[in-house]
């Protein structure tokens, strides 16, 4: 700080040297006037302005036209102010406010030029170098001493000027400047301004940005700080929130090139999705892009977003409002000083000789010209001087007004409590502010509290930012009038009138700024990598629901998703209904079945001492029809809802009806091949061939699959299950839940496997005993019926268990099963039992006994058979018959056979027609 105090003081003796050599020297140049181009107000103590009073000039020109608004209804603004306190006796009595103003020409390097007036008085002048022509001592005017500075305009005229007057500790309060670099207080610590910085705007805007549903934004800026920082300040934000995505940020150049709009506007259609344009531009680039959008055949296309730069000015939108409409634009919220109104209009060049630039502002606002010095040569009209603003031209309060007046305020305020507290009770200034300390001059202004000229309050934060108040406004045209209306403010948070809204499509739908339309429910976003708001949409795939935005998740497994895949949802749950394809057949064969079996069954009881049925075995074939009886019935637990009774009945009757059948057929077979292979070697009788040992060794065999039932009752209670991969199939919709008894396949040939293994060694048994006469058993005919059951069960073993993957297993494996045992049982019924009926019903004539024959007879016909097919199978063919006659004269083999064969008559008829 201290060499830059030293390069300072040096400038500015440089600047003066020359300055006065040059008017000591050049007789043609002349005297300069001291406040030529500044006002200057006597006072007590002296705030310092700085006002954009004319434009930027051109061609290295420093300064250019006059500013109306921007310039001298500010700086008006402030004499305004000024005049007010020295009136009132309650703020700063008996001390007089004055003022030096100075046009910073809206150029930052120009301003730092003219802002080295502030710090002249706090510079210690060098006349050793300077002498009188007469010899005397050089007298210097006194510069005045600047406690304070109201401005600049521009931030980046205040970061300029604030880095002079921070070393000065000259504190400054600007009335506009609004870049988010003006908060660090680490390098503008003496700096503070009655406007918000452009973070809460960029916040604001943002903020509307979010409401509107537009996530993929483009950013413009002018170069310089105002629009680099605010759209830093925007994309930072926009960055930690994780809702906007920028799509391209360009920049304007300071000073663009022919065509540079034409090429901004190319290049935001780039990206066409990115609508949305979020602009911290000046005004005159604002009409330019607007411009170039227009010459483009744009409208309609871009949404604007502008801010407090765009605000509610008229300026940019001229001549293109079509291209305008729908703009949402942002200002610190404001109110029209209608006591300024009233100072302005009076204002004339007899009452405002204060104001230097007044007599050039005069000729502008009214198209005149001033005597032969007036700065319109070429205007052809000529001022009376009186003119009257807002009568003979137009007139609004520009919109920073209010905020100048509350600068001015709120420097007084500070004043005022500085001097409370530092000459309580003397009139006037003290010796202590005689020398004001800029630094605590500074935490008075930091602590000022009051309402300001709008009712509004006035305060500082740390960083001597003001708190963020806006409207925010939206250009609209109706029925031809266009004009901007305020849609909503923002004060901390945004309120926004979404009914108020209208666009250039006249449509009530929202316009999209989005990168990627929102997914569709059931579907997930995939982000592309680097662009968080652009995705592609996947559907949630199979058994899986949208569990998120971003993730898919599985349903639970007794579960699928609904319709809409955002949620899961039961899968249904079926049986096998009786009114079913796959119910009805198996049901019909088994009622048939019963029927026939009940009808076989009352037969055999209203014949019960006929030969036939004695014959055949009574006992043994109640057993096996009951039985078979019981294959029918197996049917209907099998197709009924399953229960824990219905699951009991299942694993009772699964194998106990075949068990019945086989049992008692086995019985019978293995009674023949005893008997017959007994009365190869003997005439005495085999073991339990009796009725009533028939009916044990068959029970026996019986029990032993009731036993396993009652161990599988006991190892595993019946009860019911939901089988949901059954019918678990790829599409979700044709899911469902099968419900059935806990009978695994293993469980089920368990039941079966002991039925089959007693048919099976039935049928071993039928073909040994395949020989016997059909005259003397039912031999021939169970061989038959075991035969037909083996080709049953085997096609039911590939049928049953090579569906266990189907869909309709539950189905096809209940009719392949209940199907199996009906026809089982019908074989048993209709081969066995079927003639037997036929006879009795159709034929009773043979239905009684017969003349029993001769023993010789009897023997002939019961072992001749048997010894001739073995014989056959030793002998030549010629040999065969001759050796049998041999053998029936042999009287020892003949007293045998003759035994053996009364003894087939009587214990395996008993009582047949034989």
């Amino acid at each position: 700080s201290i060499c830059k105090a030293h390069w300072l003081t040096c400038c500015i003796k440089i600047f003066q040297t020359k300055v006065l050599d040059s008017q000591r020297t050049d007789p043609l140049v002349p005297p300069a006037p001291e406040y030529a181009h500044s006002i200057r107000l006597d006072g007590d103590i002296i705030l310092g302005g700085l006002f954009p009073v004319h434009a930027r000039g051109e061609r290295g020109a420093p300064c250019g036209e006059l500013k109306k608004e921007k310039g001298i209804h500010r700086l008006e603004a402030m004499l305004f102010a000024i005049d007010l306190i020295n009136k009132d006796p309650d703020l700063l009595p008996n001390v007089t406010l004055g003022a030096r103003i100075l046009d910073t020409c809206s150029r930052d390097t120009y301003a730092l030029e003219q802002s080295l007036t502030f710090v002249q008085a706090l510079i210690e002048r060098d006349s050793t170098d300077v002498r009188c022509t007469s010899g005397e001592q050089p007298i210097f005017a006194k510069p005045d001493k600047i406690i304070g500075v109201i401005g600049a305009a521009a931030s980046s005229v205040s970061i300029m000027v604030a880095n002079i007057l921070r070393l000065f500790k000259i504190p400054q309060i600007s009335y506009a400047s609004t870049a988010p670099e003006l908060s660090d207080n680490t390098r503008y610590d003496f700096f503070s301004r009655v406007v918000p910085p452009d973070s809460y705007q960029a916040q604001a805007m943002l903020d509307i940005v979010t409401a509107m549903g537009w996530n993929y934004v483009s950013t413009l800026a002018s170069e310089g700080n105002y629009g680099e920082s605010g759209v830093e300040a925007f994309v930072q934000i926009s960055r930690e929130s994780g809702g906007v995505c920028i799509a391209q940020s360009l920049k304007i150049p300071r000073e663009p090139r022919l065509g540079e709009f034409d090429k901004i506007i190319l290049r935001l259609l780039e990206t066409p999705h990115a609508r949305a344009i979020v602009m911290f531009a000046n005004e005159d680039d604002i009409r330019r892009v607007l411009d170039a959008a227009k010459r483009n055949n744009q409208t309609g296309h871009f949404l604007w977003v502008g801010s407090d730069s765009w605000g509610s000015k008229i300026s940019p939108v001229v001549q293109q409002e079509s291209v305008a409409e729908g703009a949402i634009t942002i200002l610190p919220k404001r109110a029209s000083i209608e006591a300024f109104d009233r100072y302005f209009k009076s204002r004339s060049l007899s009452n405002n000789r204060r104001n230097v630039w007044f007599a050039e502002f005069w000729e502008e606002n009214f198209g005149c010209k001033l005597g032969m010095h007036g700065k319109r040569p070429g205007s052809p009209k000529k001022c009376t001087g009186l003119e009257k603003v807002g009568r003979d031209s137009t007139y609004e309060q520009e919109g920073k007004v209010q905020f100048v007046m509350d600068a001015v305020y709120a420097m007084a305020h500070a004043l005022h409590r500085m001097h409370r507290d530092l000459c309580s009770g003397y009139p006037g200034l003290c010796p202590r502010m005689s020398n004001i300390d800029g630094k605590e001059l500074l935490g008075y202004i930091r602590n000022v509290s009051f309402n300001g000229s709008a009712k509004t309050l006035v305060v500082f934060n740390e960083n001597g930012d003001a708190p963020g108040r806006y409207d925010i406004y939206q250009y609209q045209i109706t029925n031809g009038s266009a004009e901007y209306r305020i849609i909503g403010h923002w004060t901390d948070q945004l309120h926004l009138n979404m009914n108020a809204m209208q666009w250039a499509s006249r449509d009530s739908s929202m316009p999209a700024s989005v990168c990627s339309l929102p997914c569709q429910t059931g579907e997930r976003k995939k982000v592309v990598k680097g662009v968080p708001c652009c995705w592609h949409c996947e559907r949630c795939e199979g058994y899986h629901y949208q569990a998120s935005e971003f993730t898919c998740q599985l349903c639970p497994y007794e579960q699928r998703p609904d319709q809409n895949r955002t949620s899961c949802q039961p899968i249904p749950i079926i049986k096998l209904e009786w009114h079913s394809p796959w119910a009805v057949v198996p049901v019909f064969i088994a009622i048939l079945g019963i029927l026939a079996t009940t009808f076989v069954v009352v037969t055999f009881v209203r014949y019960n001492d006929t030969p036939i049925v004695r014959a055949s075995g009574r006992e043994m074939s109640y057993v096996l029809l009951t039985g078979i009886f019981l294959c029918y019935v197996t049917t209907f637990p099998m197709i009924a809802e399953p229960g824990v009774a219905v699951c009991s009945f299942r694993r009772i009757f699964l194998g106990l009806g075949m068990c019945f059948s086989y049992a008692a057929l086995l019985t019978k077979t293995n009674r023949i091949h005893r008997i017959f292979e007994q009365g190869k070697q003997s005439v005495a009788a085999p073991r339990f061939i009796s009725p009533a040992s028939q009916l044990v060794i068959t029970f026996s065999l019986i029990s032993v699959q009731l036993m396993g039932v009652f161990v599988w009752f006991v190892a595993d209670p019946p009860h019911t299950v939901v089988d949901y991969g059954e019918q678990r199939t790829q599409d979700p919709e044709n899911a469902r839940g099968v419900l059935k008894c806990d009978i695994s396949d293993l469980s089920l040939i368990c039941s079966l496997g002991y039925s089959i293994l007693l048919m099976v060694t039935c049928t071993v048994y039928a073909i040994k005993t395949r020989g016997v006469p059909e005259t003397f058993n039912e031999a021939k005919p169970i061989g038959f019926t075991m035969y037909t059951t083996c080709i049953i069960w085997l096609a039911f073993i590939p049928i049953f268990f090579g569906t266990a993957q189907s869909a309709e297993r539950m189905y096809i494996q209940t009719t392949t099963l209940t199907v199996s045992l009906s026809l089982s049982a019908s074989v048993s019924l209709g081969m066995l039992y079927m003639p037997k009926v036929y006879i009795i019903i159709l034929h009773p004539e043979q239905n009684v006994p017969k003349r029993k024959r001769s023993f010789k007879a009897i023997v002939t016909a019961a072992t001749m058979t048997n010894k001739l097919s073995q014989l056959a199978s030793e002998r030549p063919n010629g040999e065969v018959k001759t050796e049998l006659c041999e053998s029936v004269d042999n009287s020892s083999e003949y007293r045998h056979l003759l035994y053996q064969a009364q003894f087939v008559n009587v214990n395996v008829g008993r009582g047949s027609m034989t």
